[in-house]
């Protein structure tokens, strides 16, 4: 082991000759809304209970966008995080390539999967599980040692090349796993969370995934890998119905041509679902749900517009309707994902379009912001990708 030649370590920190680590690397970092500029940042230094990920690849995710472009959900020292030296971007993976004092559980060479949310691990949420529901979320900034972290929210995130991540927030991935899919297991994840809050005992139930991004295509996967028939997929775009039909769904319904909660109550014998799983985000997908689901049935929010809406709450009511709301992939729901992904019990990859080098984080962007040659997710790489000088209209 070499203790601090190349990147200074904490007292007891430790690094390998196998795998050197600069001082400083390359990150995108966040000025004004919608701007980002690579610059040079010092490498993190792991502390207690930490490692250090070199990040090989990480995928953009839509809340990505957002950040980008209006800075909530993320908050930086409680305000917005515009001209605060953030470096966005979560759903990434990568290589341990240095311990923090103490850390034992990981090797360096590790190819692991990291999760968003470090919980402070102190708080009643977090001693249930639910660390994406800390009660400290977003109050720690500067003070990682008390709180909650959530990379890429209130802590610098993956568009860079090195991270710091929390020993709980990472997941050990299969040696034949690429690292474009591995980015994916945090998806899966929070789709697995949402049938997990819905009781995660589906086999032989009837499933609904509305909208098929990224969380509602992974949680097609997911729901037929948990035992459920017939899982039906609702969406607008017919390629991705398409998709969701390669990744074990029994019905796709493109709700221009059909109205889905007649179609959905035809394929349930007039009855509805057992469960829907939300993903779409839609004005009216809560009051839609509600009247796909059976009387007694549940539905998981998973997607939420971006403005108030009416709710018929009496339907929900009059019908004994469960409604449960998830925020990303409590739970260690990303664990049982990666068990699922490894046993090649659905194909993640499927869902996995475009990648690009990071230093064309932008022009990513505006291929998943924009839906680019039909982009679904997209992935960004530090190393062994060509960089494009032009960019596709």
């Amino acid at each position: 082991m070499n203790a601090g030649k190349t990147m200074p370590t904490a007292a007891g920190a430790r690094t390998s000759n196998d795998y050197p680590v600069p001082t400083a690397m390359r990150a995108w970092v966040l000025g004004r809304p919608g701007e980002l500029s690579l610059q040079e940042k010092p490498v993190p230094v792991p502390g207690k209970a930490e490692v250090l990920v070199r990040i090989d690849a990480v995928a953009i995710c839509a809340t990505d966008l957002d950040i980008v472009a209006h800075g909530p959900p993320a908050l930086i020292r409680g305000d917005l995080p515009f001209d605060k030296g953030f470096t966005p971007g979560h759903e990434y993976m990568g290589t341990v390539v240095a311990l923090g004092p103490g850390v034992d559980e990981f090797p360096i060479g590790q190819r692991v999967t990291v999760e968003i949310h470090a919980g402070c691990g102190q708080c009643k949420r977090c001693r249930e599980g639910m660390y994406t529901s800390c009660h400290n979320y977003g109050l720690n900034w500067g003070a990682v040692d008390k709180g909650h972290r959530a990379n890429g929210f209130t802590t610098d995130g993956g568009f860079c090349e090195y991270q710091v991540n929390h020993i709980n927030t990472l997941i050990p991935i299969a040696d034949d796993m690429s690292d474009e899919e591995a980015t994916l297991v945090v998806t899966a994840g929070t789709a697995m969370y949402g049938l997990t809050e819905l009781g995660g005992l589906v086999a032989g139930e009837s499933v609904v995934v509305v909208g098929p991004g990224p969380i509602g295509l992974l949680g097609v996967g997911v729901a037929k890998a948990l035992g459920a028939h017939p899982v039906i997929l609702t969406g607008t775009r017919d390629n991705r119905l398409k998709t969701g039909l390669e990744l074990g769904a029994d019905h796709a319904i493109n709700v221009r041509r059909e109205d889905a909660v007649a179609a959905v109550r035809r394929l349930t014998g007039g009855k509805g679902a057992d469960y829907v799983l939300e993903c779409s985000g839609a004005p009216d997908a809560v009051n839609e749900a509600a009247r796909m689901a059976n009387r007694g049935g549940k539905i998981c929010l998973a997607a939420f517009p971006h403005e108030p809406v009416p709710v018929d709450i009496a339907h929900i009511v009059r019908n004994n309707i469960y409604l449960y709301g998830i925020r990303g992939e409590g739970k260690s729901a990303t664990h049982r994902a990666e068990a699922f992904m490894r046993q090649k019990r659905f194909d993640a990859t499927k869902i996995h379009t475009h990648t690009f080098a990071l230093e064309d984080l932008p022009t990513a962007l505006r291929y998943a912001r924009d839906r680019v040659e039909d982009a679904i997710k997209v992935v960004v790489k530090a190393r062994g990708v060509a960089v494009r000088r032009e960019a596709a209209e």
